[in-house]
């Protein structure tokens, strides 16, 4: 599922890395491969929100 492009980094993700990486490739999608400044700012939000997300992703699989 997508989720609406933000512009505010959200205090605590609810979202899994894998929610957070499908939105990352739609943004590479849509943007032809090439980002352009505000795409830039969105891809470094959504890469924080990604990361933090990961320790969530792992304790999950254990």
């Amino acid at each position: 599922m997508l989720h609406g492009m933000s512009t505010s980094v959200e205090p605590s993700s609810e979202r899994s890395a894998a929610e957070v990486n499908e939105e990352i490739r739609a943004l590479w999608l849509r943007s032809g491969g090439t980002l352009s400044v505000e795409q830039r700012e969105e891809y470094q939000r959504l890469v924080q929100e990604w990361a933090s997300a990961l320790p969530q992703a792992a304790a999950e699989a254990a």
